[in-house]
């Protein structure tokens, strides 16, 4: 009986280790799972624009403080704020009484002065004779001839009363020295008008040009200056494109603009420099006090083009994962020159043809072997264009 008990124990002892070593044997001989199939993308060069955008400060071609040269009662104002009006059309006028009495002083002045010359003439005219004829002494004639050359200065003198007189009364209509609009009308009629006042009667803004003024950092105008061709500044100004204007409604302003470099300097505050963009502005849609964003273009004749979702970065460097001859990945840095909404620009760290994941690269790390499923970048391209 015992020893059927024990035979009974070593055959199940028996059975336990039969039964590990099937088990370790199933799991030598399990199959290993597939790699996983990633979408890979053929790097391309092709030539492509860029943008860069710099807020913008707008300003009038040409904004003029409307002053009163003389001082007075604000008699009438001729035009209405907000209103467009051409170089010399009236604008303010203040009240001419007094100055056209101060012409009409001066005028008679004039008549007096004029007389006098007349008199002193004749007094020359009387002497000069019997001086000849030596019947009076030549001081005599010499005071005369003085007293002339007196009468004529003072005729000058209130010719020049005269000429004052008639620019201070012009001086009473103020008109538009050049087109534009009219600003906020600071003084209503009736108002005490003086030329030393703090404010202007109003603003007048010649906006038929705008003026949209923008800095540029020291790397950006050096990356101006090594882009276009040329031995000076202006030269290569001219080589640049015409640049985008968008305003507050992020709408892009119909006409471009020209590039033109205001400031000699850098500012040593800010280190940037100012530049300012010029705008035709036909129909008077742009104002001074507009604000929005200056968008220069960036020229790519051939660069290497890859997709945005292609990357990822570790520690502020940008990273794809390359696909080996042998179908396995790396990890390897990238350098971006630019970027548009869904691509990046890449001028260091590939070449053209290298193969590269396109998505799925979460789960990747170096050494993990693909199946790879090529996307052609004719069919991407289409779907998201640069």
């Amino acid at each position: 009986m015992k020893q059927s008990v024990k035979t009974r124990i070593i055959l199940l002892l028996s059975g336990i280790i039969l039964l590990q070593s099937c088990t370790k044997a199933a799991e030598n001989t399990a199959v290993a799972p597939p790699p996983p199939e990633l979408p890979v993308y053929t790097v391309i060069t092709s030539p492509a624009t860029v943008y860069q955008e710099f807020p913008t400060a707008l300003e009038g071609k040409n904004n003029v403080e409307i002053r009163s040269q003389v001082d007075g009662y604000l008699d009438k104002i001729y035009v209405e704020e907000g209103a467009y009006v051409r170089a010399g059309q009236p604008l303010f006028k203040i009240d001419s009484r007094a100055y056209g009495e101060q012409m009409h002083m001066a005028q008679a002045n004039l008549q007096v002065a004029n007389a006098n010359i007349q008199k002193a003439k004749v007094e020359v005219d009387r002497l000069e004779p019997l001086v000849a004829a030596k019947v009076v002494s030549d001081v005599q004639l010499r005071t005369a001839k003085a007293n002339y050359a007196a009468a004529v200065a003072a005729a000058s003198q209130a010719k020049a009363s005269v000429g004052g007189a008639r620019i201070n009364v012009g001086f009473t209509t103020i008109t538009a020295p050049v087109s534009g609009y009219i600003g906020r009308i600071q003084y209503k009629k009736g108002s005490l008008i003086s030329r030393t006042d703090a404010n202007p009667l109003t603003l007048l803004s010649d906006i038929s040009e705008i003026y949209a003024y923008f800095s540029l950092s020291e790397l950006d105008f050096i990356g101006f200056q090594k882009t276009y061709e040329g031995a000076t500044l202006e030269e290569k100004l001219k080589k640049m494109p015409m640049v985008d204007l968008v305003i507050a409604d992020n709408s892009i302003y119909p006409h471009r603009g020209v590039m033109k470099i205001v400031d000699g300097q850098f500012d040593k505050s800010t280190g940037a420099i100012s530049v300012r963009a010029v705008f035709p502005n036909p129909n008077g849609v742009l104002r001074t006090g507009n604000t929005g964003r200056i968008r220069m273009p960036q020229l790519f004749s051939n660069t290497m083009v890859i997709p945005q979702e292609s990357t990822f970065e570790i520690q502020d460097k940008t990273y794809v994962y390359v696909v080996g001859k042998d179908g396995k990945v790396t990890g390897k840095p990238v350098k971006i020159s630019g970027k548009t909404e869904s691509y990046y620009f890449i001028s260091e760290g590939l070449a053209k043809g290298d193969k590269i994941v396109f998505t799925g690269i979460g789960n990747l790390k170096d050494g993990v072997l693909i199946k790879q499923k090529p996307i052609s970048s004719d069919s991407l391209l289409k779907a998201k264009p640069l």
